[in-house]
């Protein structure tokens, strides 16, 4: 599988990555309902199989649960053949299932240990602030400063290798790389939420940053097995049932545009999930798409499109057919 270099690292990561979300569990209030442990780790082992290289988790899916899971996975496989492990600090277990927003140094490195304890690692490849603020409109920049610094500090100590940042908007990556540079951003990015094309697309790329898009199929909407009747049977504790993406009036313009996608799909022998994945792997600037799995048959489903082009015919084609973008940025 052709690999693509991460911003300014080591790190060749191939174009699609395994996404550790759903397999959190749904104990916490970002859940995606009940999973079944053993079918995380065979999900897991065959993304492995099937060439994906890195790992995407934090440590608030189920509050610790995903990266013990990982763990769990990583420590079967011979360690040559492990994929890279990503994950983010910045989100910690408060009331009721929800989490809550902490960047103080002492939190920081108090997190970055339980997470090596937890994904049973020496080192973790890239370690990532989460948000900068919840509510995001809330961020502090002399709390991001310091958070920056700090994790500044774990890097030079050894126990991760690279740093970087989810969510952050232009004015946050310009202000914390004056501190130390950024080695890559993940924010959302489907046919449904194109916010980052206005702006934070293009800085990344003038500027060397890699750009790991996460939600490329918006939460499973965009894979063709959503329906109405689906969504309506959602377990209420699967965070999706309260999405505005899975709501009216977005759901009826979005459900359209997953008819398109399928029919193109049909025509190529694709699903209509590698149809949204290769979307937006047609941009430069996108180094790689984290893609959630909770099953083998799920990362089977997916894979293709890892090498998958869409013409410009077929561009113009979904373009044709985008609803309004939702969302961040």
């Amino acid at each position: 599988m052709q690999k693509r270099r991460l911003g300014n690292t080591d790190l060749d990561i191939t174009p699609i990555g395994f996404g550790a979300w759903a397999i959190g569990g749904d104990n916490w209030a970002f859940g995606w309902g009940p999973q079944d442990d053993r079918s995380s780790v065979a999900a897991i082992q065959r993304a492995a199989d099937l060439g994906i290289n890195w790992i995407d988790t934090a440590a608030v899916y189920g509050f610790g649960h995903s990266e013990e899971i990982v763990g769990n996975a990583l420590a079967e496989m011979p360690r040559e053949s492990r994929p890279y492990v990503f994950t983010k600090c910045g989100l910690l277990p408060g009331k009721n299932g929800a989490p809550m927003h902490s960047l103080t140094p002492e939190s920081i490195r108090q997190e970055v240990e339980d997470s090596l304890r937890r994904l049973r690692v020496d080192v973790i490849d890239l370690y990532q602030i989460h948000w900068p603020a919840m509510p995001r409109q809330s961020a502090d920049a002399e709390a991001l400063e310091a958070a920056w610094r700090c994790l500044a500090q774990i890097r030079e100590s050894g126990k991760v290798r690279h740093i970087g940042v989810c969510n952050f908007d232009t004015a946050e990556l310009e202000r914390i790389g004056q501190i130390a540079p950024v080695s890559s951003l993940q924010p959302p990015y489907s046919m449904l939420m194109r916010g980052i094309e206005g702006k934070i697309l293009p800085y990344c790329e003038s500027r060397n940053i890699g750009l790991i898009v996460y939600s490329p199929m918006q939460s499973g909407l965009l894979t063709g097995a959503m329906t109405r009747e689906r969504i309506a049977a959602l377990p209420d504790s699967d965070w999706r049932k309260g999405s505005v993406h899975f709501q009216e009036p977005n759901l009826s313009h979005n459900l359209v545009l997953v008819e398109v996608i399928r029919r193109l799909g049909e025509r190529r022998g694709q699903s209509p999930g590698e149809i949204a994945i290769a979307w937006t792997l047609r941009h430069a600037a996108v180094t790689g798409a984290i893609v959630g799995g909770r099953s083998p048959a799920q990362v089977e489903g997916t894979i293709g499109a890892a090498e998958f082009r869409l013409s410009a015919s077929e561009l113009e084609e979904i373009a044709s057919a985008l609803p309004p973008s939702v969302g961040l940025f």
